[in-house]
């Protein structure tokens, strides 16, 4: 006798029931933009519903996040000014410094987590310290600095830090760094496989973070790579992780849940800017249905392993998810 599958499918509530895959507001991460100055909030039209914010603005955006459950959000930092080593996010006085203790001093149980790295700081617009010998990114004098913006996000406040740089060892130096000067119980997030995807551009828009030469296939992973993607992660597991991390999600489902079956670690899918940017024009243009596409996708990335989710859609999510 053949099994009668649609038994479970007829009655909505018994669907529902049965239901192995959920989304709740719990469930995610939502990324802000500070910029310098006052009463500043600039769409980015790469990124329809995605803006630069000043400080006054992003405690705004988070009074209302906080008021329809979305208490987790990621910082990234826009500065004025920009050097070789990007020297603002090394100051206690950065951008993000700044941006976390007047969060904390309005809404002091949001959750934040900073973005670690030093694309959006230096003039050249990558992730460190440059080596003028190879004219790539030289990994052990960026983890030195790496340790030093780590302890200025963590005497603001940050609730957890999360580097996405993708240099070899920054999960060691960063938990010896916190550990050593007393915050030990600040977790960090890894970028722990982030790849050299395309996917990225429009994100490049809104933290005015482009790279003035070249491209960072000589840190970030190769897409490629699905064994290495797994190795990345576990040894970040091994060197202190409190959660490892994908990125980007869409195209990269079969990693999440290779993480996800090598790891008793939570496991964060970043559902980038490019994936946002596609769905959100197809859905301005009238090709889909924006709202029924946006879930559909990020049940997917809990479906593929993911525990939680940085989205660019969360706001709208937790909007829908709240009626």
């Amino acid at each position: 006798m053949f099994k009668r599958f649609r038994r479970l499918r007829i009655n909505e509530t018994l669907r529902n029931l049965v239901q192995e895959t959920t989304l709740t507001t719990n469930d995610f991460i939502y990324p802000l933009f500070v910029k310098e100055g006052e009463n500043i909030k600039i769409e980015v039209s790469s990124m329809p519903g995605v803006f630069q914010m000043s400080i006054d603005e992003i405690l705004k955006e988070c009074e209302y996040l906080y008021s329809i459950g979305l208490k987790s959000i990621i910082l990234f930092g826009i500065p004025d000014v920009k050097d070789s080593v990007g020297s603002e996010c090394l100051c206690e006085e950065s951008i993000i410094a700044r941006t976390i203790k007047a969060i904390k001093a309005k809404f002091p149980d949001m959750f934040i987590v900073t973005d670690l790295c030093f694309c959006e700081y230096t003039d050249h617009g990558h992730c460190g310290i440059l080596d003028p010998r190879t004219g790539t990114v030289d990994n052990d004098k960026t983890l030195e600095i790496s340790a030093q913006q780590a302890i200025v996000h963590a005497k603001a406040g940050v609730d957890m830090i999360a580097p996405s740089g993708m240099m070899d060892g920054i999960i060691e130096t960063l938990r010896t760094a916190l550990d050593e000067n007393g915050y030990e119980d600040l977790p960090i997030m890894a970028y722990s496989t982030k790849f050299a995807s395309a996917y990225y551009g429009p994100f490049r828009d809104v933290a005015e973070s482009s790279p003035s030469f070249g491209d960072r296939r000589t840190y970030q992973m190769n897409p490629a790579n699905r064994l290495e993607a797994l190795e990345e992660s576990l040894e970040d597991e091994k060197q202190g992780a409190d959660i490892l991390m994908v990125k980007p999600a869409l195209s990269f489902m079969d990693v999440i849940r290779d993480v996800r079956n090598n790891t008793n670690l939570p496991v964060c899918a970043y559902n980038v800017s490019g994936e946002y940017a596609m769905i959100k024009h197809a859905g301005n243009a009238g090709l889909i249905d924006y709202e029924k596409v946006m879930m559909e996708t990020l049940l997917s990335f809990k479906r593929a392993g993911a525990d939680l989710i940085i989205t660019y859609h969360a706001k709208e999510a937790c909007e829908l998810l709240n009626k």
